[in-house]
């Protein structure tokens, strides 16, 4: 048998072949493969890579190699940075690298090292996420940023590296949902708008907690019309709960909208008589 190779057998009786080797002490699994010659290929690699001096995560971007690119970036942090992580995480100078592939290396904090090196990252339709006790949480949810926020409006890197996610690269523009900020006469104001088969602005209010208030307040008053949706809603954690019933009772919603409602309301009642 090929040094660095062991023979195995699925369930189904099929033959394949692991390589794996040890490194300081640590026995490192480097995959399974359909034939001794490839698991062999693989084990040479790693042998290659360990042993160089000078190689970094770039250096492999192009190449061709039987390992898999996961697997290089683990190798090649152990022997730099003397850690061993299973994830594909590279230590930089007062960051790390996650690399979901080749062509796509994200940046954190090393204050998420410990988060990312027990919790693998995943891309679906563009959204990056998590599985954590069974659920799925998106990573931008670290940074107080609700789901389905947008990139540019609701939040933005300041760098415009949309993979850098340091805390200093990240902005929040809009906290709560059917918040959006603007500027009048060079001062910040913020809209609040609901979606029920289209878009209604509810007002424009002095600041966030106001226009996250209203909102609420319209989601509140579309239920009351009959309006069968699940709404998101906000909380709004700055305010104690006297400020913010004086807030609620005190704001007043767009005239345009109370008319909906009220059309809304019509309809249902004389459906239900």
């Amino acid at each position: 048998m090929t040094q660095g190779v062991s023979i195995a057998t699925k369930k189904d009786g099929t033959v394949y072949y692991r390589a794996g080797l040890y490194y300081k002490n640590k026995h490192i699994s480097l995959g399974s493969y359909a034939d001794e010659t490839t698991a062999g290929n693989a084990y040479l690699e790693a042998l290659a890579i360990l042993g160089s001096l000078d190689q970094l995560p770039e250096d492999y971007i192009e190449q061709p190699t039987t390992l898999s690119f996961e697997k290089i970036i683990v190798l090649l942090n152990f022997r730099n940075n003397g850690i061993y992580f299973k994830n594909p995480i590279y230590l930089r100078n007062g960051y790390f690298s996650y690399y979901l592939s080749r062509i796509e290396e994200l940046k954190f904090d090393v204050d998420d090292l410990f988060y990312y090196s027990s919790r693998k990252i995943q891309k679906r339709q563009g959204h990056l996420f998590v599985s954590d006790y069974g659920m799925q949480y998106s990573i931008l949810s670290r940074y107080g940023i609700r789901p389905y926020a947008v990139a540019g409006r609701d939040y933005q890197f300041v760098n415009g590296d949309k993979s850098d996610f340091r805390y200093s690269n990240i902005v929040i523009v809009n906290r709560y949902h059917g918040v959006l900020q603007f500027l009048k006469n060079g001062l910040p104001r913020y809209r609040a708008v609901i979606h029920i088969n289209g878009n209604y602005q509810i007002g424009s209010y002095s600041s966030e907690e106001k226009a996250a208030i209203a909102y609420n307040k319209a989601v509140d008053l579309a239920r009351a019309a009959g309006i069968q949706k699940n709404f998101p809603e906000n909380y709004v954690d700055t305010l104690s709960p006297k400020e913010y019933a004086d807030i609620y009772t005190g704001l007043k919603i767009s005239r345009r909208y109370l008319n909906y409602l009220e059309q809304i309301a019509q309809k249902v009642n004389s459906i239900s008589d």
